[in-house]
């Protein structure tokens, strides 16, 4: 019910999915992860234990995860992202929280906060950073795609006056139990508090690309969605035999995602030398997305000043607890580059590796010496690039 109109389709591509692994038309390996690429090969933790397997053509579609940024406050037990909250609410249908606040910016602050209305949870305040005025100078560019739009509007009229837009986020209260309240600022400048027992915090989304690093993509910093992506042409190819699909190249969403999958299959069948379909109509929808995509990011932009301002005391990396205030001090001995800022203050060194502290690392690195985010360039990756347990990687299946 969750999926709404998207669930006819869904429910297709998950049948389609499941009679090409009952006729054996693919190799499907369930609950298995990629944890480091070297040398043409992949190695893998199973159910079973570790496997290697060996590729000439790779195509990599590891999707996104939540872009977060610090508040005070955030590191506390009862604090979630988005797509925590959602996935909880999709796979156990289960809202985290009695009185809940959701704030960050994006479409998917919308969306969660419709599907727990919708399925009866007690949302206190939606609070969104991004101006009213920057989501309607980029309407223009969105209604390339008017379905999705009017959709999006539809479900934030079903908020009502629990949305509030151009909010500053302050903090979160937090006692022993967890948060219970938000403190935050309205447009006009209004100092709020809303209380509450569960936060959900996001901005849009990050692209998930430890693994194209590892295989020796390049990449480029995207002022348009403030971060780094994987270079690639309009098929996806980035290496030489290694080709990029889904939100792990650009985030244009669940349609965008599957249209490159079609492009990065086609571009590497054409390499292989055999019959590949005709992409033009195909380029011609993925720039469509694209144009949506990017102003999408106009729209609900990053909120870079939020994180330049955040107190010394505000913890930026929750794995390894180092605070805004050890970033800055970093940077000024170690020179404004995120590996030496990481070697001095461990940020980033934790169980994410970076992924949820590395776009904030950046920020306060360039507010602190005057330099550009891109200047203090992408964490290098490293393998596993998820924790692995000593005993099953050691176990060969």
């Amino acid at each position: 019910m969750l999926y709404g109109p998207d669930s006819g389709k869904a429910n297709a591509l998950h049948t389609l999915f499941d009679i090409m692994v009952a006729e054996d038309r693919i190799d499907y390996h369930p609950m298995s992860s990629v944890v480091a690429i070297a040398e043409g090969a992949l190695h893998v933790l199973t159910p079973g234990g570790r496997r290697i397997f060996g590729y000439d053509r790779l195509i990599l579609a590891t999707g996104a995860t939540d872009r977060l940024a610090p508040v005070p406050g955030w590191q506390s037990a009862g604090v979630y992202s988005l797509g925590a909250a959602q996935i909880a609410l999709k796979a156990q249908g289960v809202a985290l929280g009695r009185n809940i606040v959701l704030a960050g910016s994006g479409p998917l602050l919308t969306l969660v906060a419709y599907q727990l209305l919708k399925m009866g949870a007690q949302i206190a305040a939606v609070l969104d950073t991004a101006p009213l005025s920057a989501q309607v100078a980029a309407l223009p560019d969105m209604l390339t795609r008017p379905g999705l739009v009017l959709r999006g509007v539809a479900m934030r009229l079903q908020l009502g006056r629990r949305y509030h837009a151009g909010v500053t986020l302050e903090g979160i209260e937090c006692d022993e139990y967890g948060p219970a309240a938000v403190r935050w600022s309205d447009a006009r400048g209004t100092s709020r508090v809303t209380p509450c027992d569960m936060v959900g915090l996001g901005w849009h989304l990050r692209a998930e690309t430890q693994l194209a690093g590892l295989a020796g993509c390049a990449f480029d910093y995207d002022e348009g969605w403030a971060q780094w992506l994987p270079r690639t042409d309009r098929l996806g190819r980035a290496v030489e035999g290694v080709y990029l699909a889904g939100d792990g190249v650009r985030i244009l969403g669940a349609d965008g995602a599957e249209l490159s999958g079609r492009l990065a299959a086609a571009a590497c069948l054409a390499d292989l030398g055999l019959s590949a379909p005709d992409v033009a109509s195909n380029l011609r929808r993925q720039a469509r997305y694209e144009r949506f995509a990017r102003a999408l990011a106009r729209a609900f932009p990053w909120p870079a000043a939020l994180v330049r301002a955040a107190p010394d005391g505000t913890i930026v990396c929750r794995c390894e607890g180092i605070t805004a205030g050890e970033v800055r001090e970093a940077a000024v001995h170690g020179g404004a580059e995120a590996n030496r800022v990481k070697s001095l203050s461990r940020l980033g060194m934790g169980r994410c590796q970076g992924r949820y502290c590395q776009l904030a690392g950046n920020e306060l690195i360039a507010a602190r010496t005057g330099t550009a985010v891109c200047d203090a360039e992408r964490l290098r990756e490293q393998a596993p690039v998820r924790p692995v347990p000593i005993a099953a990687w050691m176990r060969e299946s």
